[in-house]
Formats: structure tokens, sequence, C-alpha cells
């Protein structure tokens, strides 16, 4: 399944449960272990977990079974990695907390941190 494809498959899964505060981040300039990032809020632990699971059922259903899922026993944050898509549903006081939007903003990318090195 193509990143187009998961990218909406999440979206929309993260959407049917009424997810908040929906934002993609292409990360693909700043690290090989995947391309987008899904960040998402649910209102509550058990909504949180609700979200998580919506998107690992929508997945399957497609036949991409995720690559793994992490954090669903608190579910204060729990991540869905979905090889080239990684969902990451949080608490909002979680979100708030390590500000992944922000984070990934500031990192520079592959291609600065070579020149950096390299003195250019």
């Amino acid at each position: 399944m193509h990143n187009d494809a998961l990218k909406t498959l999440a979206v929309d899964a993260l959407e049917e449960l009424k997810a908040k505060d929906i934002v993609q981040l292409d990360v693909s300039r700043l690290t090989s272990v995947t391309d987008l990032m899904i960040i998402a809020s649910g209102t509550s632990t058990r909504h949180v977990s609700a979200l998580a699971q919506r998107v690992v059922e929508r997945a399957k259903e497609q036949g991409r079974q995720p690559l793994g899922v992490e954090g669903d026993a608190e579910a204060d944050w729990v991540l869905v990695d979905l090889g080239g898509v990684i969902v990451h549903v949080m608490v909002p006081e979680t979100r708030q907390l390590y500000d992944l939007e922000r984070l990934w903003a500031d990192l520079p990318s592959d291609l600065e941190r070579e020149n950096e090195l390299s003195g250019v």
C-alpha cells in the first residue's frame, strides 16, 4: 500500500472516531525511519486507545499489518507504525508536553547535517 493510501486510511480512521487536531508532518527529509507522521489527540485514554485501534483495524482490512503498536497499555500516547506512515495518538496533556510538531520542525534535514559535518 502506497504512503498516500496509508495516510488517507489513517486520517479517515481518526476522523471517523472524532480525533482532535489531526496534523500531518512530512519528515522524509529529516529521517529514514518514516516519510510521514500523523499526530492526533483523543479526549481521554479510552478515546486514544479506541482511535489507535481503529487505525489498526482499517489497516488490517486493507491487508496492511502494522509493524508495531506501542503504548496501548497506558494509552496516554499510542504509536501505530505503518511503515511509511507513523501515527501518534495522545491525550492533550501528553501532546503538549512532548510537542512533536515543534520537535520535528526544529530538526535539521540530513543534508543540513551533512553540510555542517563537512564544513560547508
